[in-house]
């Protein structure tokens, strides 16, 4: 005869080994969920970088899934599986390209001890994105004016232009510390400075104007010079 506590013991020790057994199913799914989930973003993340390429010549007004798709190695159905529109799929691009934007300066910012060595790697380095890269560039100001009348579009274009603020504002601060002077202004109206004179002189260099560069240059020398040595 099995006595009442033997057969209470059984009993909890079965409903211990059977939760168990569910806590490591879930944690199994939960695993096997994860790992879906970090595919499908490596996917949307391999086809927005096929698809920057046709985004940055065309913009957004001239662009479709199915125009991205007959310029790359994917099929329109395949872009519509991953990505909801032509919204989801040019927010997708931009952020990409600008999560890599945003960390351009650091370098320039580790390496430089002095004011005259930081003013010209970030002058360079300016130089050499507008030269580069103006394709890019242009594929996010045509976002940012387009979120003026997509709604879908302005949550994303503001939480790139926060992480572009920061960038530039880590670039301000290093100039205040090799130069001991506070950069006396706040961190939004520098942003606004320097995205000012960086969209001006990407409307030159797209048209042509061999000046667009060094106006870039002299117009950031300037505004940097004023704050700090002035």
């Amino acid at each position: 005869m099995i006595l009442p506590a033997v057969v209470l013991t059984l009993r909890r020790g079965k409903t211990l080994v059977t939760e168990h057994m569910a806590s490591a199913t879930v944690t199994k799914f939960d695993r096997i969920s994860r790992k879906r989930v970090d595919k499908f973003n490596e996917r949307r993340i391999a086809l927005a970088e096929a698809a920057l390429l046709t985004l940055s010549d065309l913009g957004y007004a001239r662009t479709s899934l199915r125009e991205i798709a007959q310029n790359s190695e994917f099929s329109h159905g395949v872009l519509h599986y991953y990505f909801a529109d032509k919204v989801d799929l040019i927010t997708c691009c931009v952020r990409l390209y600008k999560s890599r934007c945003v960390t351009r300066y650091d370098g320039v910012i580790a390496a430089a001890t002095d004011y005259p060595s930081l003013l010209e790697g970030f002058l360079d380095a300016l130089a050499a994105t507008l030269r580069e890269e103006a394709h890019l560039h242009r594929l996010w100001y045509d976002l940012r004016s387009q979120a003026l009348f997509e709604s879908a579009f302005r949550a994303d274009v503001a939480e790139i232009e926060t992480s572009l603020e920061a960038m530039i504002w880590r670039v301000m601060s290093r100039f205040a510390a090799v130069t001991g002077k506070p950069a006396a202004m706040s961190p939004a109206l520098a942003y606004a400075i320097f995205d000012g004179l960086f969209q001006q002189s990407l409307l030159k260099h797209l048209s042509g104007n061999p000046d667009a560069i060094p106006t870039l240059r002299d117009g950031a020398r300037h505004v940097l010079d004023h704050i700090f040595t002035a």
